[in-house]
């Protein structure tokens, strides 16, 4: 069984549960009444963890400040009402990033947020530097991310790009773009998903992305990894808060 390396910002998402019966008599807002907080690792940290799930071996390079992204969530219906994010601003680049760290792993899954921890000149040197490198980054697709294996975005992120992506034939061939509801679309090809009930999104891409590593590595089969990943997404929508996939 081979080693995934994860790179890239993470934070820790809390989500904060609780009930709302009022409206406040001094300001036209509801009264949140918190009852349960939830933690988990989020952003690069959520494809870390569900790698774990899985039963596969990964390390984790991310940033050492703590970015806290809190939601206040109205349990019965599971309606977010407000989130709050801290940290971001004092996020500082990567480091120790050299070709021979990079060649001790099978698969290396970038986890891009694009809150500064990581340049297109470091996707790049990664890229460069290895021949398995899945690419997921809220950055706008370039030159930059050329030599990666496969690139997942999502639909926003695909439509930010689009103007690169029909002008180079490689971005086509490589990237991956998830739909939601409707699955993920792979050069022209459409795979879809069972409808299941969804009760919350909130780091289904990063379960697709580990679980996509996953299967990828195993196989080295990029439909069977799709199809796998989707599967694998379909499991925590169905989830209340950020969650792991665990063994399929």
């Amino acid at each position: 069984m081979g080693k995934i390396l994860v790179i890239g910002d993470s934070c820790k998402d809390v989500h904060i549960y609780g009930k709302c019966e009022r409206m406040c008599p001094d300001a036209p807002v509801p009264v949140f009444v918190p009852t349960i907080a939830k933690e988990n690792l989020g952003m690069a940290g959520n494809v870390y963890q569900n790698i774990l799930s899985m039963g596969y071996e990964a390390e984790l390079k991310t940033n050492e400040v703590i970015i806290e992204k809190k939601r206040y969530v109205q349990e019965a219906t599971n309606h977010m009402f407000l989130r709050v994010d801290s940290g971001e601003e004092h996020i500082k680049r990567i480091k120790g990033l050299t070709a021979e760290l990079l060649s001790q792993y099978d698969v290396i899954a970038i986890s891009d947020y694009n809150k500064g921890f990581l340049l297109k000149k470091d996707i790049k040197f990664i890229c460069d530097n290895h021949q398995n490198v899945f690419v997921d980054t809220k950055k706008k697709i370039g030159d930059y991310c050329k030599n990666a294996r496969y690139i997942k975005i999502n639909s926003i992120e695909y439509n930010n790009s689009v103007d690169y992506i029909e002008k180079n034939q490689w971005a086509f061939d490589k990237i991956i773009k998830t739909c939601g509801s409707q699955g993920c679309k792979f050069r022209d090809k459409v795979y879809t998903v069972e409808k299941v009930e969804i009760k919350d999104v909130c780091g289904a891409g990063d379960t697709f992305l580990a679980s996509l590593c996953v299967k990828y590595q195993q196989s080295s089969d990029i439909i069977k990894s799709i199809k796998f990943a989707n599967e694998c997404a379909s499991v925590v929508v169905q989830l209340k808060g950020v969650n792991t996939v665990g063994k399929i």
